[in-house]
């Protein structure tokens, strides 16, 4: 069975390369019912610039990220199973929480919720997400 790449031109790919190189990752591959879907930022789409500094606005960029991933591979926040999120401040959380909640929108998923660096500099919230299809 091979693997099917997405990708949404809604979402900016990222990965450990500069604005003006091609990203190695894909967005998304699905393989059989499953779907990963690579670690988004607070990256605007278009500019790939980081949309501000602070937590709640990145986190609710990052999620809108990846929704459009997911869109892009006709899947939705219902599909979601799993979602690891990686705060370079782990004293951001009540609001980074307070911000994921309210956009989740009632929405369950399992999380798992780290400290680290996320992979640029000025982007405090990184999220991946593993969806399930019937």
């Amino acid at each position: 069975m091979p693997k099917e790449i997405f990708t949404s031109a809604r979402s900016p790919t990222t990965g450990f390369t500069d604005k003006a190189t091609p990203s190695p990752l894909a967005q998304s591959i699905r393989f059989g019912n499953m779907l990963f879907v690579s670690g988004q930022g607070a990256l605007d789409p278009e500019t790939r610039e980081i949309v501000s500094d602070d937590i709640a606005e990145q986190t609710r960029q990052t999620l809108t990220n990846l929704r459009n991933v997911l869109e892009a591979a006709g899947a939705d926040f219902t599909n979601v199973v799993n979602m690891r999120v990686c705060l370079r401040d782990v004293a951001d959380f009540p609001r980074f929480n307070e911000a994921f909640t309210e956009f989740m929108q009632g929405e369950k998923v399992t999380r798992t919720c780290i400290g680290g660096t996320p992979h640029r500099k000025g982007v405090n919230v990184e999220i991946d997400c593993v969806a399930m299809f019937d």
